[in-house]
């Protein structure tokens, strides 16, 4: 997801480090907990733990990055900001069996356009789809069952998150790319639907 704000920053700040980092670790207990169905079985829950990291904790490192090197592409200031109520969401809804997975998002300052928004918006769930689809092979040719179900689930959640991010109502980036282009927003839509059933059945 993607917001604007006015404050000018480095590329990269210690601050952003610790709210990416923030929100990296609470978003994979997050995923830990649902996957574990709770925390009464602590072994799983550090090995789900892990997993997670590895898989959800990438795949939204790589999204909010997607979204600000565009961002800095076209020379805005971007910084990712963690949403600390919906971290919090997630962790109580994760004992429910359900994840909403709204962690935090880039924030950006400079000129800007439905276009230039809707490109920067697309790079998120992009990077999403790229990372099922390469979770997916290597999980598919993995012949080792524990590393395989290990890249199935980055596979699934990667497209769960690309597509999630896909609502198309602020500050989601659905809502920016539905702004920009609705053929656009339709084709990644259905990309999105069809990730997640392939690589759920795989």
């Amino acid at each position: 997801m993607i917001e604007a704000r006015r404050v000018g920053q480095p590329r990269f700040s210690r601050y952003e480090i610790q709210e990416i980092s923030k929100a990296w670790a609470v978003l994979s207990l997050a995923f830990a907990i649902y996957f574990n169905h709770g925390i009464s079985d602590i072994v799983g829950l550090v090995t789900f733990f892990v997993i997670s990291g590895l898989t959800v904790g990438v795949g939204f490192l790589l999204h909010e990055l997607g979204h600000k090197f565009v961002a800095q592409k076209y020379g805005l200031w971007a910084e990712f900001r963690a949403y600390n109520q919906g971290l919090v969401l997630a962790l109580v809804m994760s004992f429910f069996g359900f994840i909403f997975a709204a962690p935090g998002a880039v924030m950006i300052h400079g000129m800007t356009s439905p276009a230039r928004l809707g490109k920067i918006s697309v790079a998120g769930p992009s990077v999403n789809y790229v990372l099922a689809v390469i979770f997916a092979v290597l999980g598919l040719l993995n012949p080792l069952p524990a590393i395989s179900m290990l890249f199935s689930y980055g596979a699934t959640i990667n497209a769960f998150l690309g597509t999630f991010n896909l609502i198309p109502f602020h500050p989601f980036d659905g809502k920016k790319i539905l702004d920009w282009s609705g053929l656009r927003y339709g084709m990644m839509v259905v990309l999105g639907f069809a990730l997640i059933v392939l690589t759920m059945i795989s």
